[in-house]
């Protein structure tokens, strides 16, 4: 079953307010992460501290999670279904292009098990790989040809 703004916040047991439906149709629009910037300059007239807000209450419940993909601004990412407000199943590896700037998750990449020393606790990990987009590639071959 597809998954809608409305079935995702009933699943989450949250309000339908006008912000978290437009959060979540971006986020499900787009397929990419995207970070608190990116969705304030495509939302209706957001104020930027309802936004904040509304990143804090998904990602508490389970609905989205952060992206760090190594340029120093967090991005947010639809979680998997299996995510709730109990815990956070995203241990996949992600993927920025440094050419068009999209952060993509690599579902299909798990991060591996790293075991730490006696005492140490690990709080969370990120895999982030970078390069180039298939689209960035096939464009820079497109350029070339025509040289």
């Amino acid at each position: 079953m597809k998954q809608t703004p409305t079935s995702i916040l009933t699943n989450s047991n949250l309000r339908k307010t006008p912000i978290r439906l437009q959060v979540l149709q971006l986020l499900l629009r787009e397929e990419t992460a995207l970070s608190s910037q990116q969705l304030e300059s495509n939302l209706h007239k957001p104020d930027r501290i309802t936004l904040y807000r509304t990143l804090r209450t998904f990602e508490q419940k389970g609905i989205v999670h952060q992206v760090v993909d190594g340029t120093n601004n967090p991005k947010y990412a639809l979680c998997l279904n299996a995510c709730n407000e109990h815990q956070h199943l995203d241990q996949h590896a992600h993927f920025h292009c440094v050419q068009c700037g999209k952060t993509i998750c690599l579902t299909e990449v798990s991060q591996p098990s790293i075991h730490t020393p006696a005492g140490f606790v690990v709080q969370s990990s990120h895999l982030a790989l970078q390069g180039f987009c298939p689209d960035c590639i096939f464009k820079g071959k497109k350029k070339k040809s025509t040289l």
